[in-house]
């Protein structure tokens, strides 16, 4: 074997032993599932997120260590990139996309910037993953004879073999029957073609199992998602069944933790959820089945190829300034992005540390569907000429170190970044949103804000600001640096003045600790007055009392994780048919 092939075989190994863990973590989840495992759940989700950096890091060390050198010469890449092609092909891999990007991780480590866009990496894939199938079906297919389909879902819900065993599988199943008819109330027409493909693992997350599924019927494809939980002995029950795309959008969601899943071929397992989630990019439904590197290297893809068929100027985000980022966007694309300032205003007490401490918390931790996920970036070239110039002025003043602007370069290379979803800050919505509008996101807000509770977050900054409203009308947070868990806060009552003076003071006349909340203050600093205060305190008056902020601390304590569905609880079996 030649040197390149050698170093290529180490790399590709190095994948290998990354999706080969990451395949069992996926198994596990499962055996997790059945033994209602949910603290092990929880630490499964967080140990998966940095599995990834390990294996490239002892990649990087495998080639550092045995071809010393390797990374300083030119033209080795070349033969490098093209004998790992051939590996790939050679073996028939059943994850082509992932393994060149984890070729193009550990090339990054190796090579010096100047080469990130050029032969020596995976610019764009190679393999096709087109019809790449396992040594298994990536689904299974049934084929009901008539418009009943109970013995069709009897058999797919068993198909999954849980250990489990159903409290009551044929009370669930005429559920399903029923919900059906519901959904479809004039029924339907049958096509020679009808047909149930679901795909043969269940998703994972949190406690639930999803079956996950689509009817084929004619030209029309249509979703199909069975949710999967436990009672308190241990027996299965069907939850509810999801056929409609905004519900399927809101179970497919980044702002909740990713799915435990077993994949062979994970393009194959994409292409099915394309197929049900079309407005869902490849980007996250690669991160949503936990492989967020390939969703980064697809969102970079995406954003270049965007970037090449448009035209218009990356400006400062609408709204208000932050005092911790510099937040900027393109019109014609949906994403924000965010640059960690070199100084930060008063009050802010941080750094660029704590900061970037408080972005990996929220990746690492179940997001309950109520904090934006994030792609984060090192070292992105921008169009110098798409660059509004108060935007370049603005980072030039407040991020000066996160900048590399090269004299004669048409490109400026952001050294730090990250990225979400683009969404409408709430207290914008809320300044053009007419009386329903209003009361629905000063709800979801307050909901917004329990969730996070429940899930033992505290905002900190709890600013409507700080809160975006998604195209489906929910309310997600997104500002993180004041960030923290329910139990290190001091939930207090402002104490009762002693005398006159004391209730004259402009500052408070009691000692005040980093950690005290004072949450009777919420309504007056946080809500505008009018309709949205007298909403928020006609629906979550109990958020402005000190007492329910220490009952929740004591749930977390007492280890008590609530159960938050992805889906309207009015839809659930036990809510809609009790």
């Amino acid at each position: 074997m030649t040197l390149s092939t050698d170093i290529a075989q180490s790399i590709l190994d190095g994948f290998d032993k990354h999706y080969s863990l990451f395949r069992e973590t996926s198994r596990v989840a499962q055996q997790r599932f059945e033994a209602g495992d949910w603290p092990g759940v929880r630490e499964s989700q967080r140990a998966r997120i940095g599995m990834y950096d390990q294996r490239v890091a002892e990649a990087v060390e495998a080639v550092t260590s045995r071809f010393p050198g390797a990374g300083r010469e030119e033209a080795l890449w070349r033969r490098i990139k093209v004998e790992y092609i051939a590996l790939l092909y050679e073996v028939e891999h059943k994850q082509p996309e992932c393994a060149e990007t984890f070729f193009n991780s550990v090339a990054r480590r190796l090579l010096d910037r100047r080469y990130y866009n050029n032969n020596f990496i995976f610019g764009r894939p190679v393999m096709s993953t087109e019809h790449l199938d396992g040594t298994e079906p990536t689904y299974r297919c049934y084929y009901p004879e008539g418009t009943d389909l109970t013995d069709a879902f009897r058999s797919v819900l068993e198909g999954f073999r849980l250990k489990n065993g159903f409290q009551d599988l044929e009370r669930d199943l005429g559920f399903v029957r029923r919900a059906i008819e519901e959904h479809f109330p004039e029924g339907y027409s049958r096509h020679r073609n009808f047909q149930i493909q679901v795909l043969r693992s269940l998703f994972f997350r949190n406690k639930a199992a999803y079956v996950i599924g689509r009817v084929i019927n004619g030209a029309s494809t249509i979703p199909v998602l069975v949710p999967l939980l436990q009672d308190a002995t241990g027996k299965l029950y069907v939850d509810t069944i999801l056929l409609d795309a905004k519900d399927v959008g809101r179970v497919f969601t980044l702002g909740r933790a990713y799915f435990m899943v077993d994949m062979e071929v994970p393009s194959a397992y994409v292409e099915f959820l394309a197929s049900i989630a079309p407005t869902k990019p490849k980007a996250e439904l690669y991160t949503l089945v936990g492989l967020q590197k390939q969703g980064k290297t697809l969102f970079f893809r995406d954003l270049q190829q965007h970037l090449r068929h448009s035209s218009d100027t990356f400006v400062l985000a609408p709204g208000t300034k932050g005092m911790v980022m510099v937040v900027f966007t393109l019109a014609s694309y949906p994403y924000v992005f965010k640059v960690i300032r070199d100084w930060f205003e008063a009050p802010k007490d941080a750094d660029r540390k704590i900061v970037e401490e408080k972005y990996d918390f929220v990746k690492q931790h179940d997001r309950v569907g109520r904090m934006a996920d994030t792609l984060e970036f090192a070292d992105v070239a921008f169009p110098s000429d798409r660059l509004d110039p108060e935007l370049l002025a603005e980072l030039q003043k407040l991020a000066p170190s996160q900048l590399d602007i090269v004299p004669g370069s048409d490109q400026v290379v952001i050294r730090h970044l990250y990225i979400e979803r683009r969404l409408t800050p709430l207290n914008l919505y809320l300044e053009n949103a007419d009386e329903a509008h209003v009361r629905d996101a000063i709800t979801e807000y307050g909901n917004a804000v329990r969730e996070l509770a429940g899930a033992n977050i505290f905002p900190g900054d709890l600013l409507l600001k700080n809160f975006g409203v998604t195209r489906y009308g929910r309310v997600v947070f997104y500002d993180y640096d004041e960030l923290c868990e329910l139990t290190e806060c001091r939930f207090r009552r402002i104490p009762t003045p002693r005398d006159d003076e004391d209730e004259m003071r402009s500052d408070p006349w009691f000692l005040v600790d980093k950690n005290d909340i004072f949450p009777e203050q919420f309504p007056t600093f946080l809500i505008p007055p009018g309709k949205p205060r007298e909403v928020f305190m006609a629906v979550h008056g109990e958020l402005a009392d000190a007492a329910y902020w220490i009952a929740q601390q004591e749930r977390v304590r007492a280890g008590i994780q609530d159960d938050l569905f992805p889906y309207d609880h009015a839809i659930r079996f036990s809510k809609r048919y009790a």
